[in-house]
């Protein structure tokens, strides 16, 4: 009897022994198989562009047969942290994330390193200068953003020009670029003058409630710079409120290029939208499927993205998946 009892508990741990194996290859995941498990998390849904981002991502996986792990931080990067970290737990073939803000990365990556699990940005970049703890990041060029921006109040200001600035999450890669990029610009034009700038993190509430405050506290606001759609909506709700004109009294640019931001602009009330992409999802898991083989990728994968005025968002709106 002790002899069967001892060949069983052999065979057993023979055969966990076989199931956790450490076979040569890539890392396919928690999953097993030849099944690719993606680990992501996201920032939040703090707006319409973060939702069409994440619908992207959920779609694609599907349809590229990649085990997703998806975990939302509501916007709070200690959130993250604890989602990559359970991640690496789950020893998961690729862990992907869009940065909550730039800084503070590096010892979170470096254990998804010595784990030999890859990391991959999306939308958003970090701040490190150790860039062995990624392999790509694939997202907008946000600078250019604020360049294109600031380009068209360049070419459409006459006169004395008081901006108020409605910025992102502060912080965040985006928020920082998209004020440099501006900035940039409007140096040419001196008569054009930021007056006042602050975060409205990302959310239409916050937007309204910081326009709330500029117009209380500015005797004269030419236009709006808003880092994205939703806070530029958030203003016009306060602008309206106020008995001005949003789009004629104050003039308005937003990025992004929502459906609800298009609208306001084929309606008047946004002046211009900077587009960015949130359809990732299909380039971020081409992207993976590279990585997890341990093919070469591009250290930066830039999106294809455009401008719109008034007459442009109109002929797009009816085809718009986002």
């Amino acid at each position: 009897m002790l002899k069967k009892i001892t060949t069983v508990a052999s065979v057993v741990l023979l055969s966990a022994l076989t199931a956790c194996g450490s076979g040569g290859g890539a890392n396919t995941g928690s999953s097993g198989g030849d099944t690719i498990t993606m680990g992501f998390a996201q920032v939040g849904a703090e707006s319409g562009w973060r939702t069409a981002n994440t619908k992207s991502i959920q779609d694609e996986a599907k349809a590229a047969g990649i085990d997703l792990k998806f975990s939302d931080a509501q916007q709070k990067q200690e959130n993250q942290i604890k989602a990559i970290r359970s991640y690496i737990q789950q020893k998961v073939s690729v862990i992907a994330f869009s940065p909550v803000v730039e800084t503070g990365w590096d010892t979170v990556l470096l254990e998804a390193k010595r784990a030999n699990i890859p990391v991959i940005l999306t939308d958003r970049s970090i701040d490190s200068d150790d860039t062995s703890l990624y392999k790509t990041f694939l997202g907008s060029d946000f600078v250019e953003e604020g360049r294109k921006a600031g380009d068209w109040l360049v070419a459409n200001a006459s006169g004395p020009t008081n901006v108020v600035e409605l910025q992102g999450t502060t912080g965040a890669a985006p928020a920082i670029d998209r004020k440099t990029g501006f900035e940039e610009k409007i140096a040419a034009k001196p008569d054009i003058k930021v007056v006042a700038s602050q975060s409205g993190d990302f959310t239409r509430s916050g937007g309204k409630q910081v326009m709330e405050a500029f117009l209380k506290s500015q005797p004269k606001i030419d236009v709006v710079y808003a880092h994205n759609d939703d806070m530029g909506l958030g203003a016009i709700e306060a602008i309206k409120a106020a008995g001005k004109v949003p789009g004629k009294d104050i003039k308005i640019i937003t990025v992004d290029a929502v459906k609800d931001g298009m609208q306001a602009l084929a309606n008047g009330e946004i002046n211009f939208i900077v587009e960015c992409n949130p359809l990732l999802g299909k380039q971020l898991m081409d992207l993976t499927k590279k990585v997890v083989k341990g093919e070469q990728v591009p250290e930066r994968v830039v999106t294809e993205e455009g401008t719109f005025t008034q007459e442009q968002a109109k002929a797009a709106l009816p085809q718009r998946q986002y």
